[in-house]
């Protein structure tokens, strides 16, 4: 099974690691830094020895990677890993605004209900069964943000199972929150947070976030 470097350092941007299988143009590898899609967070862009990235997915535990045709790489042979760091840390950003977004807006209003959700590198969306226009609620919601995001306080990321790689975040604010993604050190890093609201059928609202474009 890969050992997932990107939780034990999320912002580590290259890796010396090992082939472990090769299927045609789809390899795993003993270590990774390299994310791939799941909760919702896109995957990561980059290359394994030289060679493009084209498709990164879980498979139970495993992930596997899909190369470039002619990659010509062999279980044993050692390669680096290289990650787009430009659009990891935009992803970061855009994930842990959007977990204080969906955590305060659990805490504010009341049997509201989480339907889907997506984080690219240009912005997040979180869908909600709500039967009001959610935008009303957005100046309470963008105030106890900012506030989160000014304290610029530390980003607990850790185990709750290890063997089953269960994993949470934690600030003050909130208890533990379950997530297996990639987070920040610290909530000051989000920097500036604006909020669009979209109807997306009846009972249904999207919160689109986005943050600007440099790290606060």
């Amino acid at each position: 099974m890969t050992k997932k470097v990107f939780w034990q350092d999320p912002y580590l941007t290259e890796l010396e690691t090992r082939v472990t299988s090769v299927a045609g143009n789809d390899i795993t590898v003993e270590q990774t830094i390299f994310y791939a899609l799941s909760g919702g967070q896109e995957s990561d862009h980059g290359t394994i020895g030289n060679h493009r990235v084209l498709h990164a997915r879980k498979d139970d535990r495993e992930i596997v990677y899909t190369l470039e045709e002619g990659h010509g790489l062999k279980p044993g042979d050692q390669v680096r890993m290289n990650i787009d760091w430009e659009r990891r840390y935009k992803l970061m950003r855009l994930h842990f605004a959007a977990e204080i977004v969906l955590e305060l807006a659990y805490r504010h209003l009341e049997s509201i209900k989480k339907i889907g959700a997506h984080i690219a590198q240009d912005k997040a969306r979180i869908d909600f069964e709500w039967g009001e226009n959610i935008s009303k609620e957005f100046p309470l919601i963008k105030e106890k943000a900012l506030a989160i995001v000014a304290t610029d306080q530390a980003i607990t990321s850790a185990f709750s199972d290890e063997e089953n790689e269960r994993r949470y975040w934690q600030i003050r604010e909130f208890s533990p929150v379950p997530c297996g993604g990639t987070h920040l050190r610290k909530t000051g890093e989000i920097g500036e947070i604006a909020l669009k609201r979209i109807n997306i059928g009846k009972g249904k609202e999207r919160i689109e976030i986005y943050v600007s474009e440099k790290a606060g």
